[in-house]
């Protein structure tokens, strides 16, 4: 099903700085598309409790897929939900109540890896290969279609793409069924512990992106949305600072794989800028990241930034000393 269609679907089916006091603790459920180490500031936020500083009972939820954690909020079975701001942006083009309101990641979180004999001076070294892809729609694949496009090339023609499950990526491509992969953390460092190599990161090459974001319908309960936006902001200066702790609460959240692996993948991601350094959503990331959706069709235009971005729970997130 395209995304289009899986937009349509879930439309179809459905400026508090202080900490405020334990007793006026409101319950709120943030629906996340994946247990993913992209949603890792959201981790953070829970486990240092700075949705409960900010006065909230928080209840995540995981949805399984963007669109099951979008349906949530525009149902009202959720205020909030986590994922790709390009579900947001389609289903706000179509008539949806739905708005951004925060940052969660500030990078295209996707490598490219390749067997260890591979020879790799140029995204062009590609042309003619097998490679393992995530299953459309999601943005590893999209970013890749695109990279291949801006040098010349054609996804459908100039490589044999295999594509599985997310998060499915490392099993192939270490049984050698492809010699290229291309993937989200923690498969990347998964087979870099097995002897691959990562030749290629979107982060650098893009700069900042708009990857992952929280998402609330336009009526939600302004208090509310401002103590996420908080303790959202709370963490991500913590991360900023707290490198060891960030890792602890990575293994923590994430007990069945590998504590190196866990590690090594976080540091990756501080290190190539994919955590955000705030909640807030500069224009430009979010126009690189709508322009993917439209080179591949899925949105006609630009979303109005000044519309679609709420800057009235970012601004007050941004003064918190």
């Amino acid at each position: 099903m395209s995304l289009l269609m899986r937009i349509a679907s879930v439309i179809a089916a459905a400026t508090l700085l202080a900490t405020p006091a334990a007793a006026d603790n409101k319950k709120v459920i943030v629906s996340q598309a994946f247990q993913s180490m992209l949603y890792l500031p959201l981790y953070v936020a829970i486990n240092e409790g700075f949705f409960t500083q900010q006065g909230l009972e928080l209840t995540k939820e995981t949805a399984g897929a963007p669109s099951v954690a979008l349906s949530a909020v525009i149902s009202g079975s959720a205020q909030f939900s986590i994922h790709g701001p390009e579900w947001t942006a389609i289903a706000a083009s179509k008539g949806a109540p739905v708005d951004i309101i925060a940052n969660v990641v500030n990078g295209a979180a996707v490598w490219i890896a390749t067997s260890p004999d591979f020879k790799f001076s140029g995204i062009k070294d590609i042309k003619g290969q097998k490679v393992v892809t995530g299953l459309m729609p999601t943005t590893s694949t999209s970013l890749f279609i695109k990279l291949l496009k801006e040098n010349g090339m054609d996804a459908k023609t100039d490589v044999e793409m295999l594509q599985v499950a997310i998060g499915s990526e490392p099993g192939p491509f270490v049984a050698k069924q492809a010699d290229i992969a291309v993937m989200y953390e923690p498969g990347l460092d998964q087979v870099v512990a097995k002897g691959m190599k990562v030749v290629y990161g979107f982060p650098k090459s893009y700069g900042p992106y708009a990857f992952s974001a929280v998402t609330a319908r336009k009526d939600v309960d302004p208090d509310t949305a401002q103590r996420v936006v908080n303790a959202m902001e709370m963490a991500m200066r913590f991360m900023a600072k707290n490198d060891a702790r960030t890792v602890e609460i990575a293994r923590k959240e994430f007990p069945t794989l590998d504590p190196a692996v866990v590690e090594s993948a976080v540091k990756r991601m501080l290190a190539d800028g994919v955590y955000p350094p705030s909640v807030d959503i500069t224009a430009d990331a979010l126009k690189v990241s709508m322009d993917t959706q439209i080179a591949l069709g899925n949105l006609s235009a630009q979303p109005d930034y000044g519309t679609f971005v709420v800057k009235k729970f970012i601004e007050p997130a941004l003064a918190i000393k």
